[in-house]
């Protein structure tokens, strides 16, 4: 039997993806992205997960674009299916209502760049190379990265990135707000064990919460937004997380959040 393309571990409900074409420097063709469809819709139907960390196999890339050679005869119609299959997978990653984090080691371009924004937050090693270099191929970005990028990081630097299709390291991809946090490549393994800790420790329906709270409330207005918060908010009291968390911290014990 062949290697899966998406190698799946777990532990204390956080689950980590990893996309496994090392060869092929993880660039995205259909049987990858249909593989990964297929685990991200079982993740979707589990109610004891709590977080997804998602990486690439060996130590040169985390996605180095898509599968150029995969697409370099298609047709406008042929095109436009694979784009629309990598719209869909990766809508189902950002839809996952738990903290998605990619992380970043290596080449993060193109349709890479374009996973690691439907994840929630991006940590990134230093020698991470980041980069939507479309337009030297004579396309634009078609796996979201016109309208997450200019979302994540703003239009004007969005736009800088995209017509230029110049690359940018990781120490400016964190000054520009694309990753949230950069380690030398040695210590990417230590954080990512460290994010597992974390968010595998904390309240699984309070993170669920947040999480909701932050996207829903993104399109409302504020007052809506607001009220939305306040709601859940009040609902995280109907449960024994909140009780065990309180009581955790009067008695001065780490809280045990039962899954």
């Amino acid at each position: 039997m062949s290697e899966a393309l998406v190698s799946v571990s777990e532990h204390s409900g956080v689950v980590r993806l990893t996309l496994n074409r090392p060869k092929a420097l993880n660039a995205l063709n259909s049987e990858l992205l249909g593989e990964l469809e297929r685990v991200l819709d079982d993740l979707a139907a589990r109610d004891d997960l709590r977080a997804v960390l998602i990486t690439g196999a060996g130590d040169k890339s985390f996605v180095a674009g898509a599968d150029i050679a995969e697409m370099r005869d298609k047709s406008p119609d042929e095109a436009r299916d694979f784009a629309s299959q990598a719209l869909a997978t990766f809508k189902r990653l950002e839809r996952l209502p738990v903290p998605v984090v990619a992380l970043v080691n290596g080449f993060c371009l193109g349709g890479g760049c374009e996973l690691a924004l439907a994840c929630d937050w991006a940590v990134a090693s230093d020698n991470a190379l980041f980069g939507q270099p479309e337009v030297l191929l004579g396309v634009i970005p078609g796996f979201g990265g016109t309208q997450r990028l200019p979302r994540r990081i703003g239009p004007a630097m969005a736009l800088d990135l995209i017509t230029t299709g110049r690359k940018i390291d990781a120490q400016e991809a964190l000054r520009v707000g694309l990753v949230n946090r950069m380690v030398p490549q040695a210590e990417l393994e230590t954080l990512a064990e460290e994010l597992t800790r974390q968010l595998g420790a904390n309240g699984p329906q309070a993170i669920r919460a947040a999480k909701q709270a932050i996207h829903a409330g993104q399109g409302q207005h504020l007052d809506s937004a607001l009220a939305l918060e306040t709601s859940l908010f009040a609902l995280g009291f109907a449960g024994p997380e909140q009780r065990e968390g309180m009581s955790a911290f009067l008695d001065k014990r780490p809280p045990d959040f039962q899954r």
